[in-house]
């Protein structure tokens, strides 16, 4: 997220720069493009759980237009997304989607795409012979994409070359280990979740495991509560980490872990499904399947505060959470009702559009401007 914020603040996007030898008038020059408004959001439709086919899609609405093409992806590309897409995160001018694919067949991958477009630059396979490895979630730090996997492995990829240049293989104990979720960076280390999968049975299922990103080595272990899967960090350093339990006699909870000790610092028991965090703002959606709600997360205390609705709308099973960098809106994406809302950081409903089943990540098309700046 902070390389998205350098980016669509105008450092990354474009940079030119004319150089002259400094004598009389002339000067250096600094052509940057920064942005001016959002174009377009992009919503990751999950599709429903192993149902037949390519379940997955991208939506994508025009702001301009108040239009939605549900399925934008296949349009653009020609083609399905794939089965069981779980992740879409944007890192400078592309976006990278996570598609875990089917149980019994080759087809799991990273999906690259031109963030103003859409179209897909490269498809980047996560496969064995028979069977895919099962990629689940991705970040990124310094130019490198960290995605973790339910075979037990993160792989690490050049985000120029758009090729896999490492991997590492986690244990739990002397074996293996599996089912791998959510990854967050902070503090130059990788923070990778160790769920309880689907019951597998070398999975780290109580453990965030610490991987230092200088050496691309495991440093440590993090017992945290059963089964965590959703894992998102602070500028500060500080780190959330959502626990699902078991949902039989182990609750679900929320933890916090210092990126300075790599130490638990609280624990709460909130019920929640995924936590957005955008500088000092931050949201966690709470009991989403009972009594849903979207509640603010103080940073400095770890506690749920406000609703961020304040105008009366329902917020309907709000699977996925998104803030845009540029104007602090949040995405909120409505499984039960295959649609998505996007709200003004006052919390009022700006607009809202279809998509297709179970939404869940959001990613921005922007306007920009060229601005010339002397040095």
């Amino acid at each position: 997220m902070n390389y998205l914020k350098r980016t669509a603040f105008g450092i990354s996007a474009l940079a030119i720069l004319f150089s002259g030898c400094k004598k009389n008038n002339e000067r250096e020059i600094l052509l940057t493009q920064e942005v001016t408004g959002t174009k377009g959001i992009y919503i990751l439709n999950e599709g429903a759980y192993n149902a037949a086919g390519a379940n997955s899609s991208i939506s994508y609405y025009d702001i301009a237009k108040k239009s939605v093409v549900k399925d934008f992806y296949n349009q653009v590309n020609g083609k399905a997304l794939g089965k069981n897409a779980n992740d879409l995160q944007q890192y400078g001018s592309k976006m990278y989607c996570v598609v875990t694919g089917p149980n019994d067949k080759a087809e799991s991958f990273v999906d690259v795409m031109d963030v103003n477009t859409g179209k897909t630059i490269k498809r980047i396979a996560f496969n064995g012979t028979a069977a895919g490895y099962y990629p689940r979630y991705i970040t990124f730090y310094k130019n490198k994409a960290y995605v973790s996997r339910y075979d037990g492995k993160i792989s690490r990829i050049d985000t120029a070359s758009l090729n896999i240049d490492a991997e590492l293989q986690l244990k739990n104990g002397a074996d293996n280990a599996e089912a791998l979720e959510g990854v967050a960076v902070a503090n130059g280390k990788l923070y990778v979740a160790g769920s309880a999968g689907y019951n597998y049975p070398k999975s780290l299922n109580d453990k965030v495991i610490v991987v230092d990103l200088n050496t691309f080595a495991t440093v440590k272990q993090i017992t945290v509560n059963y089964n965590p899967a959703k894992i998102v960090a602070t500028e500060k350093g500080d780190l959330y980490v959502i626990s699902f339990g078991n949902y039989v006699n182990i609750n679900p909870a929320m933890q916090r872990i210092s990126s300075t000790t790599d130490a638990v610092t609280q624990t709460e028991d909130y019920n929640l499904q995924t936590i957005a965090i955008q500088k000092d703002q931050a949201w966690a959606a709470k009991d989403i399947y009972g009594t849903p709600s979207i509640k603010s997360l103080n940073l400095t205390t770890g506690k749920l505060g406000a609703d961020l609705i304040t105008d009366g709308t329902t917020v309907d099973s709000p699977y996925g959470l998104t803030i845009n960098p540029f104007d602090n809106s949040v995405v909120v994406a409505k499984s039960d009702v295959s649609k998505s809302a996007v709200y003004s950081k006052e919390g009022k409903k700006l607009y809202e559009f279809e998509t297709n089943s179970f939404p869940k990540n959001a990613a921005f098309a922007y306007t920009y401007k060229y601005v010339y700046k002397s040095l």
